[in-house]
């Protein structure tokens, strides 16, 4: 999994290992993961990058959540600062870009497709930072309006909506255990949704309550498109499928996302109140400045999991690797936040954990599948 400092049309001298995305829509839920499983050696270092990319992913997107709640509780009010901060550390990824250099001979694909405009690219690219945008607004509301536990489960709805979209754009197959996972995903959600001890953070009315649940659901569903979207553009448009493309991709949407939030910061009107916000802010302005610093960074780290995970699987893999926070994130916001966890979040959490389990199995099965059809056609040839 490496690249190098070329740009999207890959005019550079380096060449770049390549690893074909698992999931395609011309091969479904149950194709190979490509020459990246064809051999012991390939086979172990597609499984160490798979790894690397969920600890990543799990572990920064606990951090962001926590230290985002942390915000709030401190006396921050900003949700424009608070959505600012979710791509604004985008530049880590740079160093990710030195550090997965190669000078590796390229591992060309079957066939060759010209490729995509820049113009065209850069439009994509433009579109996704603008959702982008928009879904960390929606994430920054829900976060001020309820408790972590509660946020971090109906987050868990996302997975549903990846089968979905996964389903229109990847062509991904709806199979009895990805229908069941939808079912408990989707129920688990609505326990949330008409639990009245749920609301839980103080100061908060009921009105502001059922917007937060609502502007998270939409979040999560706006999460899961843009996954899905980000895996068409990778196999359809770019057609290169070389991990500096997906960096590419994340660092100019990540670009574009944290220019519209801050044109939100001044718009708003916000910044104005930032200053009063770090005097005001329980812990010290110090605490305030690193508050805001490593949510930046433990939210890249995160994006960093999930652009990697797409990369190397699936955008469906990756969103369901992310729900594997679920009973993590929980159980800090009780030990830190004093978050109450009644009988009806234990279930929803339940819930969720065996839809995540029976999407689990799923991908267990597909991965089963497409080796023995791999060992079959190398027996074969």
């Amino acid at each position: 999994m490496a690249g190098d400092d070329g740009n999207n049309n890959g005019g550079g001298g380096q060449e770049e290992v390549q690893i074909q995305i698992a999931g395609s829509s011309s091969k479904g839920a149950t194709s190979s993961t490509g020459e990246a499983q064809s051999s012991p050696v390939k086979h172990w270092q597609w499984w160490l990058m798979v790894t690397l990319n969920m600890f990543f992913l799990i572990a920064g997107q606990t951090a962001s959540t926590l230290l985002g709640r942390f915000y709030y509780n401190q006396g921050g009010n900003s949700k424009w600062m608070s959505t600012f901060v979710q791509t604004a550390g985008f530049p880590v990824l740079f160093i990710a870009r030195l550090l997965f250099r190669s000078k590796s001979p390229s591992t060309q694909t079957a066939t060759s497709s010209p490729e995509a405009s820049t113009s065209k690219i850069i439009l994509i690219y433009i579109v996704l930072g603008l959702i982008i945008a928009a879904d960390d607004l929606m994430y920054s509301y829900g976060l001020l309006y309820l408790p972590v536990s509660t946020y971090s489960l109906i987050c868990a709805s996302q997975l549903a909506f990846n089968a979905v979209f996964s389903y229109v754009l990847n062509a991904q197959k709806f199979t009895p255990m990805i229908f069941n996972s939808v079912t408990l995903l989707t129920f688990s959600a609505a326990l949330l949704g008409v639990d009245e001890d749920a609301q839980g953070t103080s100061g908060i009315s009921q009105g502001n309550h059922v917007l937060g649940f609502v502007l998270t659901l939409g979040a999560s569903a706006t999460y899961s498109l843009i996954l899905s979207l980000m895996q068409v553009t990778f196999e359809k448009v770019i057609k290169r499928e070389t991990f500096s493309v997906v960096l590419n991709m994340q660092i100019c949407t990540a670009f574009v996302a944290t220019l519209a939030s801050l044109v939100g910061l001044f718009a708003s009107g916000e910044w104005k109140t930032l200053e009063g916000e770090m005097h005001v802010f329980s812990s010290g302005k110090m605490s305030y400045v690193m508050t805001l610093l490593w949510t930046a960074i433990s939210w890249q780290i995160a994006s960093v999991g999930v652009v990697g995970l797409i990369f190397v699987v699936s955008s469906l893999f990756s969103n369901v690797i992310s729900t594997l926070a679920l009973p993590i994130i929980p159980v800090f916001a009780v030990i830190f936040f004093h978050d109450k966890m009644d009988g009806i979040k234990i279930i929803a959490m339940l819930m969720a954990i065996w839809g995540f389990i029976s999407y689990g199995y799923q991908l267990y099965v597909d991965d089963k599948k497409s080796r023995k059809t791999s060992v079959s056609v190398e027996e074969n040839s």
